[in-house]
């Protein structure tokens, strides 16, 4: 099997193209690569794309960086991560001598609970780091001063559009993309950026005052379910396939009850305690299947109509066909058992089918 190349997070271009600009401003030399510290301690070196002053009087000055995530499908791999640098007076009430500011594509923090206060860009506390830290070394090279006040200015152009591709909406983040990354480097098929997400909107929520959630494994799930329950839109947690980490979290962030909704085939890996439910992590093997249905009570006969089934989804389907309701709900309560065994909280599980109709669930009728 082929390698999979890492790649750089959105703060780390932040970073480097803030950098480019801060060297051009101060030394009037446009660069064509600039090299960065990593939080790790380690250094990279990014090309540029673009770098120049942007006005005649030379007080301000831009550069941009090409965002490669490497081989990680990440929605702004390939986006345009543009830094400004301008000069300011030096102003006791600014606070910091280098002010990072939100451009064009960086959204704005307007829900509790993240790790930005409200009303600021949505650039984390390490991208900004990386940044103020790129910045100074750029004022020792260019012409050997850290004393400078700068305003630094992140804009990623097509960051509205592809911020429409996200969850930033649900967690508060408006107007654009949030500028991540805790290393600087991107792991190919990771899953830290989903299982951040997940903690995320669970704090979004716990500062909201909420004390349920709905985690949900799709958005046709989601919506069954929030349809059902009509909670703030803080409530919903989009977990994936990640329902162990989920679990976890909604306890140590001490919801009171769980809403779980998922298709059939997410909530039978439920009930087999499969802790991470996509399917190169546990494909659901039918001999397994058929042998967790028997323990939970199903006739030898039921049992033979649903050998040589392929999938999941056919077990599902012939299941219905024998109108073996009893058998669907017995699964759903499996799965609650384990949901409650890992978080320690009251969890309903809600059956959702391909229509986004909730067709069955462990706490009173549909």
């Amino acid at each position: 099997m082929k390698k999979l190349r890492s790649g750089y997070t959105t703060g780390a271009c932040a970073a480097a193209a803030a950098k480019a600009a801060a060297l051009l401003l101060v030394s009037g030399t446009i660069q064509d690569s600039v090299e960065i510290p990593f939080p790790d301690g380690s250094r990279v070196r990014f090309n540029l794309v673009h770098s120049d002053f942007m006005d005649s009087e030379k007080s301000a000055a831009m550069a941009a960086v090409i965002k490669d995530a490497g081989d990680d499908p990440d929605v702004t791999n390939g986006a345009r991560i543009e830094a400004s640098v301008c000069y300011q007076k030096k102003d006791m009430n600014r606070g910091e001598s280098l002010q990072i500011l939100g451009g064009v594509g960086v959204g704005s923090v307007t829900k509790r609970g993240l790790a930005v206060p409200v009303g600021e860009p949505a650039i984390n506390p390490v991208p900004r780091k990386m940044i103020r830290e790129a910045v100074a070394e750029a004022l020792v090279e260019g012409n050997g001063e850290e004393e400078h006040c700068l305003d630094i200015t992140i804009s990623i152009p097509q960051g509205v559009e592809l911020a429409k591709k996200t969850l930033n909406h649900r967690l508060g983040i408006v107007g654009g993309l949030s500028v991540l990354g805790t290393t600087g480097i991107v792991r190919p098929i990771s899953a830290d950026a989903w299982t951040a997400t997940i903690t995320a909107s669970m704090d979004v929520a716990r500062a909201a005052g909420l004390t349920e959630v709905i985690l949900s494994t799709g958005r046709t799930s989601e919506r069954a379910v929030q349809e059902h329950l009509d909670l703030p839109e803080e409530a919903q947690v989009m977990m994936g396939d990640y329902l162990h980490f989920s679990l976890q979290e909604a306890a140590r962030h001490n919801f009171q009850k769980i809403h779980l909704a998922a298709m059939w085939a997410k909530v039978m890996k439920g009930g087999m305690k499969i802790p991470q439910t996509h399917v190169r992590n546990g494909a659901l093997e039918v001999i397994a299947a058929l042998k967790f249905l028997s323990g939970l009570g199903c006739s030898s006969e039921l049992l033979q109509i649903l050998e040589g089934s392929n999938t999941a989804r056919e077990i599902y389907g012939r299941l219905l066909e024998q109108g073996e309701n009893e058998v669907i709900l017995r699964v759903c309560e499996a799965a609650q058992d384990y949901c409650q065994e890992v978080s320690g909280i009251d969890v309903i599980v809600y059956l959702v089918d391909a229509s986004s109709t909730i067709v069955a669930m462990t706490d009173g009728e549909v």
